[in-house]
């Protein structure tokens, strides 16, 4: 019998030390090691993206929170939608030419704290999600990261 994960959640921060470990466990679930995206035998399940939720913050992206990465249907994707129509999201969006899914997220979460530090941007630091694309599932060839963060209406 197979299964397959929902999600895997653990505690960190923004430390360089626990970036790597993130990294690590994204490997891992990008071999199907950790069967998010893959079952339990290593069949790759059709329809299912991987998203990251931030969420639990201590206070906010400065101390400790919760990470957890998760596979979606593409129902998550037309619900953000609907929350940033309604004003409860906000939406980031950023790539990279070289196909770095590490720089390309870098590069979106640069433009929220850009507009936080410029009062542009009013997280309530609730439930964010990142989704990030790599170069050979896109059209132009470049990774894309999308983050949707939860701000004050």
């Amino acid at each position: 019998m197979s299964y397959r994960l929902n999600a895997i959640i653990i505690r960190t921060n923004n430390n360089t030390e626990n970036k790597l470990k993130v990294n690590e466990i994204w490997c891992d679930i990008a071999s199907g090691k950790i069967p998010i995206l893959f079952d339990s035998e290593n069949n790759f399940q059709q329809g299912i993206s991987p998203i990251i939720q931030y969420s639990n913050y201590a206070s906010d992206n400065s101390e400790n929170f919760d990470l957890s990465i998760m596979g979606v249907t593409s129902d998550f994707f037309k619900n953000m939608e609907l929350n940033i129509n309604k004003g409860s999201y906000k939406k980031y969006e950023a790539d990279d030419k070289n196909g770095n899914i590490g720089l390309c997220s870098q590069k979106a979460w640069e433009k929220v704290w850009e507009d936080q530090r410029h009062g542009k941007l009013k997280r309530t630091f609730t439930s964010d999600y990142e989704s990030s694309v790599p170069p050979e599932f896109t059209k132009d060839g470049k990774a894309h990261c999308y983050l949707y963060v939860a701000v004050e209406r």
